[in-house]
């Protein structure tokens, strides 16, 4: 009598079954997983590649810039020295002070016209990741005198408005992004929330610049934000930017140091307490960290840096600048 044994092994001679060896199957299967999980893993590894390519570096959505909006096209004999200009139309003052252990470039600017307050954009162009060091963008556009802007290039959302030209209308309403200042045609300012006023409600008011930066710092020459406010996950000190405006065709504009042994930065407390001090009746936070950037007639005046041991400029989207 032949057992179960015998039987599976005459059929197994016979090729009726395949003989498999123990433990076959599950190698198989483990090695199965194995490809699927490598397949996984590349996949992830694309996916994140192209998302931080098309974040930081594919320039998307582009727009050829709009007209400018000066009005004049000289001023005359101009006075120049190494922290000042004056023209007929033009008149700029830079003086440096040390605030909170921090070397702060401060610009006083006053005009006779307010065209002469403009913006220039990366390229000549808007869009997400087009960007360019500030002195190039100051110097493609005549200016005297510049300061950085919003980097609106590194977000979706928030009003662009340059020189009159709507380029975004889409709004931001997380706090600070969503509290914008507008810059008008008679060149006053005006602190206004994207949550109410629509960025087509600004263009037909004649707004010929809207910044979606933010917080207001000043406005109607009270302090706006209070100690230890920050700009979502920032550091405490930091280089800083900021424009504000002391009365008609007044303007201040002031650029901090940061991030070094010598210059610490400034708090946006402590930059809001500045601007007031400096007669702001109304003053706007612009674009810091290693965006801070104050160019003057060719040459910059600040230390821009990133990590406090390298000097140099930032590629940024725009610029905000005096010239004709």
């Amino acid at each position: 009598m032949r057992t179960g044994s015998d039987a599976q092994e005459k059929l197994n001679r016979e090729g009726s079954v395949p003989l498999r060896r123990p433990g076959q199957p599950r190698r198989r299967r483990r090695s199965a997983r194995s490809r699927i999980r490598l397949a996984y893993a590349l996949f992830l590894v694309l996916f994140t590649v192209f998302v931080l390519l098309d974040t930081f570096l594919i320039p998307r959505n582009i727009v050829r810039a709009g007209r400018k909006t000066g009005r004049l096209s000289g001023g005359g004999q101009a006075v120049v020295t190494e922290d000042s200009y004056e023209d007929d139309n033009i008149r700029i003052s830079i003086t440096t002070r040390r605030v909170e252990n921090t070397t702060v470039y401060i610009a006083d600017v006053v005009l006779s016209d307010p065209s002469l307050l403009q913006t220039g954009l990366a390229g000549d162009s808007f869009g997400r990741n087009l960007a360019e060091v500030p002195s190039a963008i100051a110097e493609r556009n005549g200016a005297v005198f510049a300061i950085n802007g919003d980097f609106f290039g590194f977000r979706e959302k928030g009003y662009v408005l340059r020189n009159g030209y709507l380029y975004r209308s889409s709004s931001n309403t997380r706090y600070p992004y969503g509290e914008d200042l507008a810059i008008m045609e008679d060149g006053s300012f005006r602190i206004i929330d994207e949550a109410v006023v629509t960025a087509q409600e600004l263009e037909e008011e004649g707004a010929q610049q809207v910044f979606s930066f933010g917080p207001a710092l000043v406005n109607g020459g009270e302090v706006r934000v209070v100690e230890g406010e920050e700009v979502e996950r920032a550091q405490i000190t930091n280089p800083r930017t900021a424009i504000g405006i002391i009365e008609p065709l007044h303007y201040c504009m002031v650029v901090s140091d940061g991030r070094t042994r010598e210059s610490h930065g400034l708090s946006l407390y402590q930059l809001a307490d500045l601007m007031q001090e400096l007669g702001c009746d109304i003053a706007y936070n612009l674009d810091g960290g290693g965006s801070s950037t104050m160019w003057f007639n060719g040459k910059v005046m600040n230390k821009p840096t990133t990590y406090g041991d390298v000097f140099e400029e930032r590629i940024i989207s725009d610029i905000v600048y005096i010239g004709y």
